[in-house]
This record gives structure tokens, sequence and C-alpha cells, in this order.
């Protein structure tokens, strides 16, 4: 069976408390030992099965009082051998969810206006340009592996399913910050590389379809996906950066040249897109249970996530019904 080690340390009078925990069916005491007679902290080791991971966290923090000083610790198991370990191929995949602290601890990494953030969105923009100006497809996907725009969209998702405040604000802000460094670095780089405005690549940014629409709705769930079911991050972050860093930057440079009938185009691919990827992300949490542990927070969540679904699905209805109205336009 796989699993993970929980350690937790203590103060010494609530040893028994976590003893009686380790009584569950699905959990083993490995070990207990006094770290320091002097101030009384004790630690106790447990292994868990992946699928109760979440909810032993959960009945520690509930159970031990707050005076308790405590430090919970989640550790990797590489290889079980003997008791009942079984193959990875027999394991079932619903063991395998992480544990919202772990989605905290690997997206709120991702949500940071750094430096660092604002160099790689600089650089994708500009690979993603020189691909458009060339016509090179080839070009414009390389650019997504180093665009970090998986990360605050993520956090906007998890941020509304926990009732996050701090890393709401966070995410969008580093989102916005993020879109709009990538429109305006485009825009420079357009005055001084005029864009070719017959280039495919060009093009197919300013044209709303309905595989742009399931692209991006595709990618705002396998991102999810990935980092519930602790699978690599790498490929759906360019599937993320596929369907928000090509319309960016095309935006930026047909605002520069003043192509306001294709910047309008698109720019609501571009809102679409993030809309699609929010809400499908929102939907996987929420299909996953990932929630606060207390029932005060888990309402607070519940109205904001209700909140943050109403807003993206009426943005995408709204950005569907002027696409719409665009095509009879034309038409």
């Amino acid at each position: 069976m796989s699993g993970k080690i929980i350690e937790v340390t203590c103060k010494s009078g609530h040893l028994d408390t976590l003893l009686s925990i380790g009584s569950a069916e699905y959990l083993t005491v490995l070990g207990s030992s006094q770290m320091d007679a002097v101030s009384g902290r004790v630690s106790v080791r447990l292994f868990v099965e992946d699928k109760s991971v979440q909810k032993t966290i959960d009945q520690i923090r509930s159970t031990l009082p707050s005076e308790a000083d405590s430090l919970i610790l989640v550790l990797p198991v590489d290889a079980q051998i003997g008791g009942n370990a079984r193959s990875t191929e027999e394991a079932d995949i619903d063991e395998a969810i992480a544990t919202r602290e772990e989605l905290f601890a690997n997206i709120s990494r991702g949500t940071k206006a750094d430096f660092n953030f604002f160099l790689l969105t600089v650089l994708a923009t500009i690979v993603t340009s020189i691909g458009i100006a060339e016509d090179n497809v080839a070009v414009v996907i390389s650019a997504m592996v180093i665009a970090p725009l998986l990360g605050p969209n993520l956090g906007l998702a998890l941020g509304t399913a926990l009732g996050d405040r701090k890393l709401i604000t966070t995410a969008l802000f580093t989102n916005a910050a993020g879109l709009t460094v990538t429109v305006l670095f485009a825009a420079l780089i357009a005055l001084i590389w005029p864009p070719n405005l017959n280039s495919n690549e060009l093009l197919t940014r300013t044209i709303v379809q309905p595989g742009s629409i399931v692209l991006a709705l595709a990618a705002g769930v396998a991102a999810v996906q990935s980092l519930v079911t602790r699978l690599a991050s790498l490929l759906v972050g360019v599937m993320v950066a596929v369907a928000l860093i090509p319309p960016a930057t095309v935006l930026g440079m047909l605002i520069s040249v003043q192509q306001w009938d294709m910047a309008a185009g698109a720019g609501l691919l571009l809102a679409i897109n993030v809309a699609c990827v929010n809400l499908s992300a929102q939907l996987v949490f929420i299909l996953h249970g990932i929630r606060p542990r207390t029932w005060i927070a888990r309402r607070v969540a519940q109205q904001s996530t209700w909140i943050n679904l109403l807003a993206w699905a009426i943005l995408l209805g709204i950005c569907i019904l002027m696409v719409s109205w665009f095509s009879s336009e034309i038409l």
C-alpha cells in the first residue's frame, strides 16, 4: 500500500492523543520518542495510506489544542518493502490525491510576481513575437515552455476553493501583471519590428474558434488534475501558456500597428481563454473535494467559489455572445 509518513512533534502531554489517532486501521505507528527532556516535546511518526493522508492531517489538527505547539511534517515514501506493500500498478488511482497543504505549497510558489516571473514572461513574449513575425509555429510553441502563467491561474482557482483572500489577491495581481507585461512588451517589439499581418500564426489568434475554447477548457482541467494527482505539470503548463501567451502577444502587436478590428478579435480570444482556464480549474477542485478544514471556513469558501464560478461563466457567456454578434455583422 503506497502512502506517506506523517511526523508530528508537540508537547509531551499530548502523546496519548496522538497514539490514539494512530490506532486507526489505515495508520501504522512507526515509533515515538522524546526529543528534548528540557522542553518536554515528543515526536510521533505515522505511516498513512495515500487516500487517508488528508483525513489524518485534519484529525491531528482538530484534536491537538492550540497550546500543543505542534509541527506536522508530511514525508514521501519512495518504496515500501514488506508489510502490505503492493506494486504501483495495483494501487488505486484515487489514493494519489494530494492534500490541500501540498497543493497550497506547490501552487502558491507560482503566484509570486517576482523578478523571475517577469523575466520569464518577457522572454516568452520575445520568442512568441519572433515566431509570429516569421510565421513559425515551432518557435511559437517553444516559447510556451518558459511562460510562467500556470501558477497565477491555478492560484486563483485554489484560493477561491479554500476561501483564501490573500492567495486570491496575489494570484489576480500576478495574472493581470503577467498579461499586461506581455501586451505592452509585444507592442514595443511591433514598433521596432512590424508584424506580418498575413502571417497564419497571427491570423489564427484573431479569430475565436470552437477548438480554441476546448483547448482552454482542457488546459484548466489538465493543470489541476496533474497537481491533484501528483503528476508532472510541465506539459500542462505549456498548454495554459498556449491558450494565453499567443493571443496576448498578438493583441499587443496589433494595438501597436493600430489594427483595431483584428486587435478586438485577439482580445476577445484572450478573454475567452482566461475565463475557460479558470472556470475549468475551479470545477476540478470542486469535483476533487478540495476545501478548507473547518466548518466556518468552508462556508466562506463556498460563497467565494459560487461567486467566482458565476463571474467566469458570465464573462464567458458575454464573450461568446460578442463572437456571435461580430460573426453576424461580418456576414
